[in-house]
């Protein structure tokens, strides 16, 4: 399994490799405080912060770790959010789908959905996982329900997994979809997209 930058494309989103020249765009959305109410970081202030998030995300992409990307609208052409491959481990040809976030007018459309069906396409059919995980905060019952809607399994909780920037110890729920589920889960992921 060789995770690599990629550009992935559907009907209503382009997802690609973020870049630096990307700043500008992703802290001009990242400013609605709702985004970074579960995220392990602290919401950037100002654009030079904004770069510095995105210099850690490619330090995760030069270590092999991450894979980090922005996605983009295709009606407008506006970057509306990020995303990113994490917890990239090739001998066991698995890794995670997360760090999502996407800029007010993006929520409750078909980017996230068709976002997720490309990730996991790309990782099942391209790079030959076995095994993709999804994780969120305990107190996010919104990313729960759209986690499971998408028919991965829970497999259970890590308590006091992290420790959140206000100080709090984050328990994180853990899902998984496993190539044998992918096919299911590719149908139904279809059909809300095409309905």
């Amino acid at each position: 399994m060789w995770v690599e930058p990629i550009v992935l494309q559907g009907d209503v989103v382009r997802i690609e490799p973020l870049r630096p020249e990307h700043a500008s765009a992703l802290y001009a959305i990242s400013q609605d405080p709702v985004i970074w109410r579960y995220l392990t970081s602290v919401q950037p202030t100002s654009l030079h912060e904004m770069e510095r998030w995105l210099e850690a995300a490619l330090a995760g992409q030069a270590s092999g770790s991450e894979l980090p990307f922005v996605i983009t609208a295709l009606a407008t052409g506006h970057i509306v959010g990020s995303t990113r491959y994490l917890a990239i481990m090739p001998p066991q040809r698995g890794l995670e789908i997360g760090w999502t976030w996407l800029g007010r007018e993006a929520r409750r459309t078909r980017i996230n959905t068709e976002c997720k069906y490309l990730l996991l396409r790309h990782a099942f059919e391209t790079l030959g996982a076995i095994r993709v995980q999804l994780k969120t905060d305990s107190r996010n019952t919104m990313s729960q329900q759209a986690i499971e809607r998408l028919g991965a399994v829970k497999e259970g909780v890590l308590r006091n997994h992290m420790i959140m920037p206000d100080g709090y110890f984050r328990h994180s729920v853990y899902y998984s979809i496993l190539d044998s589920e992918w096919a299911d889960v590719k149908k139904r992921l279809a059909l809300w997209l095409n309905g």
